[in-house]
């Protein structure tokens, strides 16, 4: 069970790398803006149609006023042409349609509290989302800048580590440069001595014996032409 315990915190452990090198802090915060956008709206939604509700209302309790009235007024009639009996009628359905208007009256109050919460978490909600909105905008300039700033950085790296490679190239020719020439100078050096033979010189050792002869002989002569100049 430890082995396997081991074993999932490793794979949890590389999973969460992974997620982490493929999040980009920029997206998730326009998600949650958009997310809380949504919030926003629904509470928007939700006032409007309290609003709508209590606005229905609102028309019902004016009609039944309308007729409130219209039935005192007939309550008012009747008692002036000696109809009580209608007058009485007339008060009874007002009367049922005062118990309706007040039951109306405590609907509307409970939409109006209803919609002054309703417009205060609009309101907070709305100043929340405007202040996340700017820390994001805030965050996502600091992100691109640094983002920006290790690109740059992994370049100059980049090139350093070239110019390090280039650098050790240069050294390595150089060295085999200063080989090639201790060498070269090695071996004129055993030619001149005789040790090795000069192959690029022209003629054998024939021609080199003969090409010394000469150059005694015409020495020769013109010592003895010296000697008759001046009378000896």
């Amino acid at each position: 069970m430890g082995l396997f315990n081991r074993m999932g915190t490793v794979v949890k452990s590389k999973m969460s790398k992974l997620i982490d090198r493929m999040e980009d802090p920029r997206e998730t915060m326009d998600y949650s803006y958009e997310k809380q956008l949504d919030m926003l709206q629904d509470v928007k939604r939700g006032v409007a149609e309290v609003a709508t509700s209590k606005k229905r209302l609102q028309l019902q309790r004016a009609k039944l006023t309308q007729s409130m009235d219209k039935l005192d007024a007939q309550a008012r009639e009747s008692i002036k042409v000696d109809r009580e009996d209608l007058a009485r009628l007339a008060l009874e359905r007002k009367n049922a349609l005062v118990i309706q208007a007040q039951g109306l009256d405590k609907q509307i109050a409970e939409l109006e509290k209803e919609q002054e919460k309703l417009v205060a978490a609009e309101k907070r909600l709305s100043t929340k989302v405007e202040v996340f909105r700017t820390k994001k905008e805030t965050i996502k300039a600091q992100y691109s800048a640094a983002e920006a700033q290790v690109k740059i950085n992994e370049s100059v790296s980049g090139i350093s580590e070239e110019m390090a490679d280039i650098g050790l190239a240069i050294e390595r020719a150089e060295n085999k440069t200063e080989q090639m020439k201790a060498r070269a100078s090695a071996l004129d050096e055993l030619i001149d001595l005789g040790t090795l033979d000069d192959f690029t010189s022209s003629g054998d050792d024939i021609e080199q014996e003969l090409a010394k002869i000469n150059s005694s002989t015409s020495v020769d002569i013109e010592l003895e032409k010296l000697r008759k100049e001046a009378g000896k």
